[in-house]
């Protein structure tokens, strides 16, 4: 079992104890699983960037995701699954850009096993996602949360190596040090984003040399009043870093991405999907108007997003966020996909008339849904206690309805962990009829159906994407591959 944790120690120190000493066998079976999911589907959306334009150019800049170098190939994995918002999420962050990828790239150097490998993944998720939300109440989260690169890519590689817990915490110590800032204008607004993780993950991965080499780092980096969370918080919850260690396993709060969106979109794009069987090309020509109601976090970041779009000019962000795009698309095709992000889908005028013809509403009960549940938001809201009152009033403009703000106690497990994005359309037709879908949450998200059918997504994904069936058969069976069965899947999946 796990080490117990030094429970007087900094919270760098008390969570290297603990993820420093998870083994194979320390992993439920339920979250092993999770984690063999999370690299399948990791996976798919490496081979979804290869195949858009951005990922080609990512890789005509910084070389090939297989590369013998294991930092260069980190870095490239990195930006690749970074570059679509394809890429899957827990509460809280986006963590699979370092506790998947940096694995995957350190796969030979470190002779992990797919067992190992799999480890390495939970220990780089349970250290990143804590972290992360700990610190989440601030102007940092979702992908620019660049803090929860630093704290993945230094975990996974410590574990991979077998470093001492002191390697750890001076990595996490020089890491943090100076976190990547994001610019909101050059993350909504050009093509910036894409290495909003490959940075971070960069300088994780520097931080483990100069640890080794014998640099020292501060313990005390998260907890320190001049430290990380003083400076990425508004409300902190420091305790979260060391909360049920073995109990709660955030990476059973993994959401599983069906599309290339953003989250707040996920199930509107489900709606329209669900529509687009019900609407002929006549019928499609005869829409008057679209009303999409949503929470109020999709609005907001559906707002941020729509400065930026300028048909196929648009930054890939924006598209990612916009509903009307989204929801255009998936009325006219049935899905959205990666085809969907590039021209000449975005070039496309009927795709943006039908654009023009969506309006959003905001929806009370879909927002107290949203909060209810575990991410994105709700859980760091009840984990403060109250504290978060007022940050989460300035956070919704003063506008939420009554009653929204979660209650209820912290969960002391994860394993019913949900995320209820929810939406619900209204297609009007000119003449008179009008055409409605509805979703509480989005498929793949957390909750009853992905906690019995995440493989299913999982596969799904990576084999849409042409991966060889032979590799997606072997990764399946991750936890029992020797590092050489390992390796020969990955090459294959990946193209090398």
């Amino acid at each position: 079992m796990p080490r117990r944790p030094e429970a007087d120690g900094s919270l760098t120190t008390r969570l290297a104890h603990w993820a420093a000493g998870l083994r194979p066998a320390d992993l439920p079976d339920r979250v092993n699983a999770y984690a063999t999911s999370q690299l399948i589907s990791h996976l798919a959306v490496v081979r979804a960037g290869l195949a858009h334009p951005l990922g080609q150019k990512l890789v005509k800049a910084f070389g090939s995701p297989t590369d013998d170098c294991p930092d260069r190939a980190a870095y490239v994995l990195s930006a690749l699954s970074a570059c679509l918002y394809y890429e899957d999420s827990m509460y809280v962050g986006h963590v699979s850009h370092a506790s998947v990828g940096v694995p995957l790239a350190f796969r030979n150097e470190q002779r992990l096993s797919g067992a190992q490998l799999l480890t390495a993944v939970v220990a780089a998720n349970e250290c990143a996602a804590r972290v992360t939300a700990a610190g989440t109440l601030g102007p940092f989260r979702g992908q620019t949360a660049a803090h929860a690169q630093l704290v993945g890519a230094v975990a996974a590689v410590s574990h991979g190596a077998g470093a001492p817990v002191r390697r750890w915490t001076d990595a996490w110590g020089i890491a943090l040090a100076a976190p990547p800032w994001s610019l909101r204008r050059a993350f909504l607004g050009s093509d910036a984003k894409v290495l909003s993780a490959a940075v971070p993950v960069r300088i994780g991965l520097d931080a483990c040399r100069a640890a080794e080499a014998g640099l020292t780092g501060a313990e005390d980096i998260l907890e320190h009043p001049g430290g990380l969370f003083a400076k990425v918080s508004d409300v902190a919850s420091p305790e979260v870093v060391t909360a049920g260690f073995g109990t709660r396993w955030h990476t059973e709060t993994l959401s599983f991405k069906v599309h290339p969106a953003g989250a707040y979109v996920d199930a509107a794009i489900d709606c329209a999907a669900e529509l687009h069987d019900r609407l002929t090309p006549a019928r499609i020509d005869d829409i008057d108007e679209i009303v999409v109601r949503c929470a109020r976090l999709t609005m907001v970041m559906d707002g941020e997003a729509r400065p930026y779009l300028d048909r196929e000019r648009s930054a890939i962000l924006a598209l990612n966020l916009s509903v009307a795009y989204n929801v255009a698309t998936a009325l006219l095709t049935g899905s959205v996909t990666v085809a969907d992000l590039a021209q000449p889908a975005t070039a496309d005028p009927v795709r943006w008339a039908l654009a023009s013809k969506v309006r959003l509403t905001y929806d009370p009960e879909l927002s107290r849904r949203l909060l209810a549940a575990t991410a994105p938001l709700g859980e760091a809201l009840r984990q403060a206690d109250g504290r978060a009152q007022e940050w989460f009033a300035a956070f919704s403009g003063g506008r939420a309805a009554p009653g929204v703000y979660p209650e209820g106690r912290p969960s002391t497990t994860f394993e019913h962990a949900t995320k209820a994005i929810g939406s619900r359309i209204d297609v009007t037709l000119r003449g008179g009829g009008v055409l409605r879908a509805e979703r509480a949450h989005a498929l793949g998200s957390a909750g009853p159906r992905t906690r019995r059918d995440h493989r299913a997504f999982a596969r799904a994904k990576l084999a849409a994407t042409g991966a060889p069936p032979d590799a997606v058969e072997a990764l399946e069976h991750t936890s029992s591959l020797t590092a050489a069965e390992l390796d020969a899947a990955v090459r294959e999946v990946l193209g090398a």
